[in-house]
């Protein structure tokens, strides 16, 4: 009796036990996922106390630019009119160090910030070092010619004379260092010293010399801490809500982020977009498809064929014009009105005739093409290749000696990719907070409802098990009756024989 009772105690308790995991499950079931965007959505916005705030204010990705000249192997035969031939040379790698200064908070849930970069040369990391020498067009000089092209021959003449006093040629030898960080050019100290104010370059020209110990300008993003449909978005850069570069509203727009972080819960149908201060423009990306990063799960984004298409292929590009053939973007009106132009690496997406027109490129998807890898639930990149080519249009301008005979064509200056991924330490805190305990309190909710309902069958079965019905209890059987009692069905009472006494014998 006492193990009966017992038995269904215990019962009783697991039945208890059952109960309340079957509604602990039930209750993580509707309230875990709003719980979980409630924490992604607190740490992922602009806040000192959220947990990516750090992450964006020092990013520890470790970023990457690797660079690559198109080194020019036949300079003479060009001045000749025929066609470039050029050999890639490189990469020249640094290591990019990156850092917000001035970060301020305002009051329409705002802030902003001036990023500065810094580069460190990685000899270990590069196929070749910075006193390598280049030859490569004089981006100076002949952008000089360009601009003079429609003015007075007299003036051109006198130019051909200035550049050769100062020995200025159309095509130059310098060393790698020179041309990424600058070189005094005496051209520029020329210029400067009687004509003050037209040229912006006050010191040393170099293709990256405005980057290096700079800042990208000041942005002002939202910090998604009162209204978070409006996260990370850029307000102004350099306090304007648009630029002025361009021929259209369109293009002039500034749109997206500053390029760091988006807006999380995205989705296949959400674009990526940023403003690009380099580009002087804003970039949209496309979704391409989803993977896995380091266990992390990932959508790439990708940049659409229309990116540098010109405005008769892709019309709302029609404000970047004047263009040349599609798959380029001219920037001149946002770089010294030199004609320089924008493009992926060895003319890819572009129109074929570019490529054509150049020997010694190989346009490839998988070497050329640029993506983002984003964890789409908080915004996050994990994994980035931004990958981007400078090109010169060059040709023969009358009057200027320098130019010769020069063909037209859009003759590759440099490639550059910015290449950054999450490891070490940020990734390991970055995937055990935002990712596995997502995932360990999603697994637990369905664990516990399915251990509440196996636990909720034990007293039910304990009941079932001792309700049996007394007429099916067995009985003992015959053969196991005791003797001298009566087998079952047996009366007990009934008239016994009279027993007669023997009659004596005679």
């Amino acid at each position: 009796m006492g193990g009966c009772a017992k038995a269904g105690w215990a019962a009783a308790a697991l039945g208890v036990l059952g109960l309340l995991c079957a509604v602990l499950g039930a209750v993580m079931i509707v309230s875990v996922p709003s719980l979980i965007r409630e924490q992604i959505l607190k740490n992922v916005r602009i806040d000192p106390s959220s947990l990516t705030f750090n992450m964006w204010k020092e990013i520890p990705v470790p970023f990457y630019l690797s660079v690559y000249f198109f080194d020019v192997v036949n300079p003479s035969e060009v001045l000749q009119g025929q066609k470039p031939q050029v050999r890639e040379r490189g990469p020249y790698v640094y290591r990019e160090y990156r850092h917000k200064d001035n970060i301020t908070f305002n009051d329409n849930d705002t802030v902003s910030f001036l990023e500065y970069r810094s580069f460190e040369f990685q000899p270990h990391k590069s196929n070749g070092l910075e006193s390598d020498y280049i030859n490569m067009p004089n981006i100076l000089v002949l952008s000089a010619a360009m601009m003079m092209e429609k003015k007075p021959m007299a003036l051109k003449i006198l130019m051909t004379l200035a550049f050769s006093s100062l020995r200025q040629r159309a095509f130059m030898n310098r060393t790698v260092g020179e041309v990424m960080w600058g070189y005094d050019d005496p051209l520029v100290s020329l210029v400067n010293k009687y004509l003050p104010g037209v040229f912006p370059i006050k010191g040393k020209f170099g293709l990256f010399a405005e980057l290096n110990n700079s800042n990208s300008g000041l942005f002002t993003v939202y910090t998604g801490i009162k209204n978070f449909s409006r996260v990370h978005l850029v307000d102004k850069w350099n306090g304007l809500s648009k630029v002025n570069y361009w021929h259209s509203d369109q293009c002039n727009m500034i749109n997206g982020t500053s390029g760091q972080m988006w807006a999380p819960f995205m989705t296949p149908e959400t674009p990526l977009e940023f403003y690009s201060p380099e580009a002087c423009r804003s970039m949209k990306l496309i979704y391409e498809e989803a993977g896995v990063f380091e266990g992390i799960p990932t959508f790439r984004f990708k940049a659409p064929s229309t990116l540098f298409a010109n405005g008769s292929v892709y019309p709302p590009n029609e404000g970047f014009c004047p263009c040349l053939e599609s798959g380029i973007q001219n920037v001149s009106t946002c770089r010294f009105n030199a004609p320089l132009f924008l493009s992926h690496p060895h003319f890819y997406n572009a129109d074929p005739a570019l490529a054509e027109a150049v020997l010694g490129l190989h346009p490839s998807e998988k070497e050329h093409s640029l993506f983002l890898d984003i964890h789409p639930v908080t915004g996050i990149p994990m994994n980035c290749s931004v990958k981007l080519q400078l090109s010169l249009y060059i040709k023969a301008v009358q009057g200027i000696g320098q130019t010769r005979k020069i063909a037209p064509v859009v003759l590759p200056l440099v490639w550059f990719e910015e290449r950054g991924a999450m490891e070490g330490e940020p990734l390991q805190k970055f995937y055990l907070q935002l990712v596995l305990l997502p995932k360990v309190l999603h697994c637990a909710q369905y664990v516990l409802l399915a251990l509440g309902g196996l636990l909720l069958l034990v007293p039910v079965i304990y009941q079932i098990r001792s309700q049996v019905p007394r007429d099916t209890k067995r009985q003992p059987s015959p053969a196991a009756q005791p003797a001298g009692l009566p087998s079952p069905g047996t009366p007990l009472l009934q008239d016994a024989p009279s027993e007669q006494p023997a009659s004596p014998s005679v």
